[in-house]
């Protein structure tokens, strides 16, 4: 690793390693308040040997993003990497770094012009991108409804794929053993000591673009080229606007996030790596749909899309449940009240009726888009459709309180 030389006012990108015993990569920065952050992820070991130049350009590419986590702490323009980028790289990196961060941003009352600018080096031009014959599909895996629906559709056209999990602890939820496939688990190890010695800011960060970069590279070691998500038509409805930043809670989830992503690897890894969702052309009230059709039977009772009861960092979430007072319960309730009977989808919030209930009241206003209250920060679904799923939600429901 690099010898510490703390920049005033720069957020330093140190370096990274992989340790090729244990599959294991190492990820070093400095933030600019001179904290040291050491970040390690656990890989499955790979079975035969793979294209390790591939590999080195995906760990790049997380070494670049896995730093949002950092960052934020202490945040910057002022951005230092040893390593040379060009013109292009510099504006994707950039772009993540304020428009990934804009929902830290708003939160912290930022301005894009307090956000990290990449510059390019000089008349540096990039590599070509590498040959590479790897085949074969890894799934990002959840236990929530759409990683779930996404795993049922590829079987039903007896596709093959490896189940994969990111998780902070090394436990995953039981619930993807009923996918059929022994899932993968890369375990995450954040430098969560440092973060809370530095004693900085806090925030959502581009957390889609790192958990699908951490898949690429489990799918270069295990020599597969697709990195399936289960992503339907989300953040194109940003909550509201700072000037000409777009503050957009899902902004790595969004269609043009994935186009820029996937042009990256094409340009800078290699034109046979993608990363891709089959639920892409689907608004969240079709898969709420398909799920209550295809899924509901088999995991209607163990299924969870609540963050707050089940993605804590640390926690062991092996069974799944709900917490029945966020903004993520409530989209699920009005995704499915068209679909499931009230009593059937009570059951996962010990028998409550959410609707009428006053401690969600501003809630459910701020995801119908009523009395001028902001939508929440969270992956849910847009006003129209969640007015449509209330307007014609089935009979046994109460109704909002207000």
């Amino acid at each position: 690793m690099l010898t510490p030389s703390a920049i005033p006012d720069t957020f330093t990108f140190l370096d990274y390693d992989f340790d090729y015993v244990n599959a294991a990569a190492h990820f070093h920065y400095l933030g600019a308040d001179n904290t040291q952050y050491h970040e390690e992820i656990n890989f499955k070991k790979p079975e035969r040997d793979y294209n390790h130049q591939v590999l080195d350009r995906a760990l790049f590419l997380a070494f670049i993003l896995i730093g949002t986590s950092y960052y934020k702490s202490h945040p910057t323009q002022n951005i230092f990497l040893i390593d040379n980028i060009d013109k292009n790289q510099a504006t994707f990196f950039t772009t993540v770094y304020q428009e990934g961060l804009s929902q830290f941003a708003y939160e912290n009352h930022l301005t894009r012009q307090n956000l990290a600018t990449f510059k390019e080096a000089g008349d540096y031009t990039a590599e070509p991108p590498l040959d590479y014959t790897g085949k074969g599909k890894i799934v990002l895996e959840s236990g929530g409804k759409d990683s779930l629906l996404t795993a049922t559709l590829l079987s039903e056209k007896n596709e093959d794929f490896t189940p994969v999990y990111v998780s902070t602890t090394g436990k995953y939820p039981k619930v993807l053993d009923e996918l059929g496939k022994k899932p993968t688990i890369i375990t995450r190890k954040i430098d969560i000591k440092n973060l809370k010695k530095a004693k900085g800011l806090n925030g959502h960060i581009p957390a889609t673009y790192i958990i699908q970069t951490l898949a690429l590279i489990q799918a270069i070691l295990d020599n597969k080229n697709e990195v399936i998500t289960s992503i339907g038509q989300e953040g194109i409805e940003p909550a509201t606007k700072l000037g000409d930043l777009e503050i957009n809670h899902q902004w790595s989830k969004t269609p043009a996030a994935e186009k820029l992503y996937n042009d990256y690897l094409h340009k800078y890894i290699s034109k046979n790596l993608s990363v891709k969702s089959p639920l892409r052309d689907y608004t969240e009230l079709e898969i709420a749909e398909q799920f209550a059709k295809k899924c509901w039977a088999k995991f209607g009772e163990k299924f969870s899309s609540c963050n707050i009861a089940n993605y804590k960092q640390g926690e062991i979430n092996e069974e799944l449940s709900w917490c029945g007072k966020c903004p993520k319960c409530a989209n699920s309730y009005l995704l499915f009240c068209p679909f499931i009977p009230a009593k059937e989808q009570q059951k996962l919030f010990n028998g409550r009726d959410l609707f009428p209930d006053p401690d969600l009241t501003e809630t459910f206003k701020g995801l119908l888009g009523y009395d001028g209250i902001m939508k929440p920060f969270e992956c849910v679904g847009t006003i129209e459709e969640l007015r449509k799923a209330y307007n014609n939600k089935l009979k046994g429901y109460g109704e909002i309180n207000g």
